[in-house]
């Protein structure tokens, strides 16, 4: 290894205090580079190294199987090591910096089967319990509105008109909007209410604690994993992967892409149309379940 390289990894474990795990990752990038740099018709002098250089090498790597994020953390080693090199004025510019980072894949949004939401919303309660019926209302409103836990958490008694069907949440960056439902959702709401009553809440939130507190996350958590789990559902099971759900409902059964977008509160449309790729993902499933003829692996009938 390379001692000013070497130098820079000491750097790294005693003085920036990073693990040795950690340390190692960076050891094995900058020895890779190294050989790659030798391996050419120069030794490695780091002053004279440019960008082309390290995307060629970047180029090499990506041939050879490394995937998108090995590749971010090569070219972040190489600029942590010039960031460090140019403080000491053993080089004069970074030529890491200028290499834009290998794009990491999307992973599509969770989302629960509606199957799997109906089962939960029909099976049946003591609708004369203040918790049981206070934990289905914060699920159907996760479902059926698609907001954020920290709106639902914040969610004001006065901003929820059973009457008009609407509620108006405060959404990212204190920005409100109206969200309609249905009558489904009012009638418990106005149920839930008339428990509540009992609880002697006086902090102004629609859904609070026994104590008549507000809500806080780890309960909401709580609340919605044992009801997915309890269902079956597997995989991520958060409040979050509700509000995915209500988007890929809404999109599955038609609804205009743009009116889910205002729905959800997105700032732009970029953020909502990863749930058309659900939506066809979806579709896929249903097609095959459904088609006869979906999953026939090829070849012919008869003789």
């Amino acid at each position: 290894m390379n001692a000013t390289v070497e130098r820079f990894l000491q750097y790294l474990r005693y003085e920036r205090n990073l693990s040795q795990r950690t340390v190692d990752l960076y050891r094995r990038n900058l020895a890779q580079w190294q050989e790659y740099v030798t391996a050419g018709v120069r030794d490695l002098d780091l002053a004279s190294v440019t960008t082309n250089d390290i995307r060629a090498w970047l180029i090499e790597r990506s041939s050879q199987g490394d995937c998108p994020g090995t590749l971010r953390h090569k070219v972040q080693a190489l600029r942590s090591l010039y960031r460090y090199l140019m403080r000491r004025g053993e080089v004069q510019s970074n030529p890491a910096a200028q290499v834009e980072l290998a794009k990491l894949p999307k992973p599509l949004p969770v989302f629960v089967r509606e199957k799997t939401i109906d089962t939960i919303l029909d099976d049946e309660i003591d609708t004369a319990d203040f918790t049981q019926v206070r934990d289905r209302l914060t699920l159907m409103l996760f479902y059926q509105t698609g907001i954020r836990l920290s709106e639902l958490i914040g969610l004001q008694d006065a901003a929820v008109d059973t009457a008009k069907h609407e509620l108006k949440v405060r959404g990212k960056r204190d920005k409100d909007r109206v969200v309609p439902f249905g009558d489904e959702l009012a009638a418990w709401i106005e149920r839930y209410r008339t428990l509540r009553a009992g609880v002697g809440a006086e902090c102004g939130n629609l859904l609070v604690t026994l104590k008549g507190k507000p809500l806080y996350p780890s309960l909401v958590y709580h609340v919605v994993h044992d009801s997915l789990a309890a269902a079956g559902a597997t995989g991520k099971m958060s409040p979050h992967v509700l509000r995915h759900t209500f988007a890929s409902v809404m999109l599955n059964h038609g609804a205009d892409i743009n009116s889910v977008k205002e729905l959800l509160g997105h700032e732009s449309l970029a953020a909502t149309q990863v749930y058309t790729h659900v939506t066809l993902s979806e579709l896929q499933h249903n097609y095959e379940l459904a088609h006869p003829r979906a999953l026939k692996k090829g070849g012919y009938y008869g003789n």
